[in-house]
């Protein structure tokens, strides 16, 4: 677990990066996500490389190596380099002068252990170099043999420094963890003792790290311990995890993707202005609360709202109640979702025009879905008006 060998380190465009830094005698390492995830052999999404050259200096290297170089965040030592289409984010090693729980003064650094110490968990301050050796300063490479989500050093200072640590914990959690392990107590009691920070982030950020938590493939652990330690309700207020163990055991077993609005409307969540949701998110968050209450069968949902939303909703209604899904409804879904209502407005004209038109299509839409689809089109011509 020492030597990474993966095609992202040895892709032509990262050993580019790492032979002009070589070449001007400063030390570059590909650090956190990248390293840990190719120990671990999960997907690679991106590259971030750590080094001691500061930001004018990473500039004028790139310069000098033709490799476009963008300030994407030179303030806090950022540089990104493209490098035939690949971007790999360069950050000079830091160490903290000041924090305030949001944001951090910081220092450039010659010293990769002080950029280390700085960072959230032993397991993303792992390091590695051109040729995949891996430097561990913090002792994350047994933390993450045992799939443990460990704070460096005290965590209560950890998390004092930016309180979205607590979410990034329960979402590392929720990815990496063993569940068998449970949580450290020192770990729980910091994350209760400083519950209060939460409030100073901005919804934004929260929104965007619990989604991110809600796609891990079983995260109904991190969210029974969030809910235990006062977390959840901090930050979905009114929620419970009761329905998302057995949502994600309807999901596995039918072989569906994890959805991070599906399992928050599980959570019993209600207030997208809690989480800043995109409005395209608020609308579905409506819809299937709409769904769950109905009392409609699965075919007239596939009809009503299709069939990706009507298995959402009957997934969810299943969870809810705590009871197994029937076997034929994602085929009563998908039947439903296919059905053509056989009347047009024309059918109805002259006999109805104006709002009478739309009332008696409404009408008669929801008599034929009521007959499972059955009637002919001239029975529901001859259906007579209800009053």
């Amino acid at each position: 677990m020492n030597t990474i060998t993966a095609d992202w380190l040895t892709d032509p465009a990262a050993q580019s990066v790492f032979a002009m830094f070589d070449a001007a005698g400063h030390q570059a390492f590909a650090v956190g996500g990248c390293v840990r995830n190719s120990l671990l052999g999960v997907a690679v999404d991106d590259v971030d490389i750590s080094t001691d050259a500061t930001p004018d200096q990473t500039i004028a290297l790139a310069e000098d190596a033709g490799i476009k170089a963008v300030p994407t965040g030179i303030d806090h030592g950022t540089v990104t380099l493209v490098v035939d289409r690949a971007a790999f984010e360069v950050t000079t090693f830091r160490a903290d002068v000041e924090t305030d729980g949001r944001h951090a003064i910081v220092r450039f650094s010659k010293d990769v252990a002080d950029d280390a110490v700085r960072r959230d968990f032993t397991v993303n301050a792992l390091y590695c170099d051109a040729q995949g050796k891996v430097i561990d300063p913090l002792g994350g490479l047994p933390d993450l043999k045992a799939r443990r989500i460990r704070f460096i050093q005290d965590p209560d200072k950890r998390i004092r420094e930016d309180y979205l640590r607590i979410m990034r914990f329960f979402r590392f959690s929720a990815f990496y963890a063993d569940p068998d392990a449970g949580f450290e107590a020192d770990t729980l009691a910091a994350i209760a003792a400083n519950l209060d920070g939460l409030e100073t982030l901005s919804r934004e950020r929260v929104g965007t790290e619990m989604k991110k938590l809600l796609c891990a493939a079983d995260p109904s652990q991190a969210v029974a311990v969030m809910e235990q330690t006062g977390v959840l309700m901090r930050v979905c207020p009114g929620s419970s995890a009761k329905a998302l163990p057995p949502l994600v055991h309807l999901e596995q077993g039918l072989g569906i993707a994890p959805d991070a609005i599906r399992r928050l409307v599980s959570l019993g969540f209600s207030d997208p202005a809690d989480l800043r949701l995109s409005k395209a998110e608020q609308r579905r968050i409506t819809t299937l609360q709409e769904i769950v209450a109905r009392p409609d069968s699965a075919g007239d949902l596939g009809y009503w709202y299709g069939a990706d939303m009507a298995l959402d909703g009957c997934l969810l209604r299943a969870s809810m109640l705590e009871q197994p899904l029937s076997p034929d409804v994602i085929a009563e879904i998908r039947t439903g979702a296919e059905q053509k209502f056989p009347i047009a407005a024309k059918d109805l004209q002259p006999d109805y025009s104006g709002p009478s038109l739309g009332q008696r299509l409404r009408s008669l839409e929801r008599t034929w879905v009521k007959s499972k689809f059955q009637l002919t089109r001239q029975e529901l011509l001859d259906h007579p008006e209800i009053e």
